[in-house]
């Protein structure tokens, strides 16, 4: 069996701990690398499990065996170490959002195109069961035609301080959360967004501090018509996990479809943390999107959720901020 060499770009998101935990268990992958800036995060844990460290991502680069990478630095880093993975000739899965502003994440999918290889977006969310019997209920047209999108995608605040400094994260609650619902409703619908009207504010902060938003509301309107209301928030209280939730009610001409796309688990709530947790019991949907790379890799096929994949739900986010501005509706 041929192993994938795959590196791993940055631990500054806490899914890249997740990522390698999943990497670890697939048995057609080797990860051959970890490139970290900040050595206390993951030097350690490189060590663990017997994986090259490098202090500079440049060193995992040039190692010519290495086939793939998995970039999950703060997001501003996402276009660097993306663009430099495809002037190094390696496949790049991407964390969301895909990058901070539409030129930047435009130059990324042309530098893997003019390299001859493959972007993809980390959008977990597309593999969950419920999500993808979603999908094929809607393929076979069991609620008519799609007329509008109720979305919930709400967390608690992120406990990582670069989250908190705009220059790193390029926003809050807003940013954050918005692509993984407007992923869905573009894959459901094949259509584009074409216009967005939101409101964004920091209203779960009683000390204050916050300088970046952790509410919001987005509505969205697609060029066919179809309408949509997302909640991005991270309402949820610290004793929450992170991820919050995912719901989506798909509103048809003949029916409705109502997803809870992370029942499949057991709340956890630990006396000793005081933080919650999940203990699935359904689908790994991280696990799943990685050999969906790992996958297309090796089979030289396309990988199934692309980088214009990415642009499309971002850009939806970053005109969400504009119509914010502008206290009106703006074209995405």
């Amino acid at each position: 069996m041929r192993k994938l060499r795959i590196g791993m770009l940055s631990f500054a998101h806490s899914h890249a701990f997740d990522y390698l935990d999943g990497l670890l268990r697939m048995e057609n992958v080797e990860v051959a690398g970890i490139a970290d800036e900040a050595p206390e995060r993951s030097k350690e844990l490189a060590a663990r499990h017997v994986i090259p460290y490098y202090g500079d991502y440049r060193e995992l680069l040039a190692d010519a065996s290495i086939e793939a990478v998995v970039v999950c630095s703060e997001n501003a880093r996402h276009a660097e170490l993306t663009i430099a993975s495809a002037n190094a000739g390696k496949h790049v899965l991407c964390e969301k959002p895909l990058g901070l502003g539409v030129q930047e994440m435009e130059s990324m999918i042309a530098a893997c195109k003019e390299a001859g290889v493959e972007l993809m977006t980390a959008f977990p969310c597309r593999y969950l069961t419920p999500v993808v019997r979603a999908k094929e209920a809607l393929d076979r047209g069991d609620i008519g035609e799609i007329l509008s999108f109720k979305a919930t995608n709400r967390g608690s605040f992120p406990d990582i301080p670069w989250f908190s400094d705009k220059s790193l994260s390029g926003g809050g609650a807003v940013l954050d959360h918005t692509v993984h619902a407007m992923d869905l409703m573009n894959w459901f619908t094949g259509a584009s967004p074409a216009s967005v009207y939101a409101y964004a504010a920091t209203l779960f902060d009683p000390a204050g501090k916050r300088t970046i938003d952790d509410a919001g509301m987005v509505h969205v309107t697609f060029d066919n018509g179809v309408s949509a209301v997302l909640d991005p928030s991270w309402s949820r209280n610290p004793g929450f996990p992170t991820w919050g939730d995912v719901t989506m009610d798909i509103i048809g001409t003949k029916g409705v479809i109502s997803i809870d796309a992370f029942n499949q688990k057991n709340s956890v709530y630990g006396r000793m943390s005081g933080k919650g947790d999940w203990a699935f019991w359904g689908d790994d949907m991280n696990a799943l999107m990685l050999e969906a790379f790992v996958n297309a890799v090796l089979e030289g096929k396309p990988v199934p959720v692309t980088g214009e994949d990415g642009l499309r739900s971002a850009r939806v986010a970053l005109r969400a901020y504009d119509s914010v501005k502008a206290g009106a509706p703006v074209k995405v």
